[in-house]
């Protein structure tokens, strides 16, 4: 694992370190949570071609709940550290080796693994709670950062300010690995492929 320690997330470097390379926030759009091809493949290929072409992320959508989860995060990475009396070391991101093709910007750094934190609605969060296991819409993206780091776990932490927080340690799925694996490696080469093409034709 390549670990990126020396830029803040949400800065200027951060975002054109991730231009154009395949996040595990955004494996969902790669493959299901069944491993098989996701319906949105297309459109984040398209995207990832343009900002390697560009060299820098484009803009994306961003609403008043999902910039209250990024204020939220470092509250509930605190009390993440409280109950288990340990330290989360923050980190830009992570590439599994040299090649760097894909990536995971990890909310927490554990020594032998890693952290995914959520800030959800109450409505939400109240559902993961009574769920008590990893929400599904959040499989490729828990797995897909254990298939970036190596760790054999992972935790995945629900915070909502007032209620109790819904913290689970995810073990690692190396079958759904393996097929993610596969995915992103066809998925890379793919942009790679349409990147030389449109360039060749400037």
């Amino acid at each position: 694992m390549i670990i990126v320690d020396n830029i803040e997330q949400l800065s200027e470097q951060w975002f054109k370190l991730r231009a154009g390379n395949p996040g595990a926030s955004s494996f969902d759009k790669i493959v299901t949570s069944k491993g098989a091809p996701s319906t949105q493949y297309k459109k984040y290929l398209y995207q990832l071609v343009g900002e390697s072409i560009l060299g820098d992320k484009i803009e994306t959508y961003t609403n008043a709940a999902m910039q209250r989860g990024t204020e939220l995060e470092p509250e509930a990475r605190e009390l993440f550290e409280m109950i288990n009396d340990i330290e989360v070391k923050q980190v830009g991101l992570c590439f599994p080796n040299e090649e760097r093709k894909y990536h995971a910007s990890l909310d927490g750094l554990l020594d032998d693994s890693g952290l995914e934190i959520k800030c959800p609605l109450i409505q939400t969060h109240i559902g993961y709670l009574l769920g008590n296991k990893l929400p599904t819409e959040y499989i490729q993206q828990v797995q897909g950062s254990m298939l970036v780091t190596g760790f054999n776990s992972y935790w995945f932490m629900s915070y909502y300010p007032g209620i109790k927080p819904f913290i689970i340690k995810v073990e690692r799925d190396e079958k759904f690995i393996e097929k993610l694996r596969v995915a992103l490696d066809d998925f890379c080469m793919e942009l790679v492929m349409l990147v030389k093409k449109l360039k060749g034709g400037l």
